[in-house]
């Protein structure tokens, strides 16, 4: 009897140090799984050579390199994001929307890892299409209403210098 408490002594003072040590609660949730607003940041180590949008010409937006964790397995990525400056205006009565004026094409965010045509929050404008703005001289980020893209305001540019129109 004597060395079953003394075992279980020792296993629960373990636990418990491991407890002690391990993060958890509500702050180790926030750290893991963030909130569809919070900004990743860079990861360090990034290499600017990887960076799919060096060629294009950037206002109002930058470059960061993300992590998403689909399946419980990060996967890192690069993205095109609205500048500070730009994420604390006050916006209200529209959604976000990335178009292609020249050709009319809309383009789409990744929301959390969910390709979405709009979105009304700032923090949710995640461009990581290559494709698409590559594929076009110039994909505006307009606010208002995107069936009415005309009307919306255009919030950021990106420029294609390298676009030639392929007969």
């Amino acid at each position: 009897m004597r060395n079953v408490v003394r075992r279980l002594t020792a296993t629960l003072t373990a636990s418990a140090v491991t407890l002690a040590t391990v993060p958890s609660g509500p702050a180790f949730a926030a750290e893991s799984t963030p909130s569809p607003t919070a900004r990743p940041s860079s990861l360090p180590g990034a290499r600017m050579s990887d960076n799919p949008f060096t060629d294009l010409k950037l206002t109002g937006l930058h470059a960061e390199e993300r992590t998403m964790w689909p399946a419980g397995n990060p996967v890192r990525f690069w993205a095109l994001v609205l500048n500070e400056d730009l994420l604390r205006e006050d916006y209200a009565g529209g959604e976000f929307f990335l178009y292609a004026p020249d050709t009319g094409y809309h383009g789409w965010f990744l929301v959390t890892d969910i390709p979405m045509s709009s979105t009304p929050d700032p923090y949710q404008v995640v461009i990581a299409d290559t494709t698409f703005l590559k594929g076009a001289p110039q994909a505006e980020v307009r606010y208002g209403i995107p069936q009415k893209p005309d009307s919306a305001r255009v919030v950021a540019t990106v420029t294609n210098p390298t676009f030639r129109l392929a007969l």
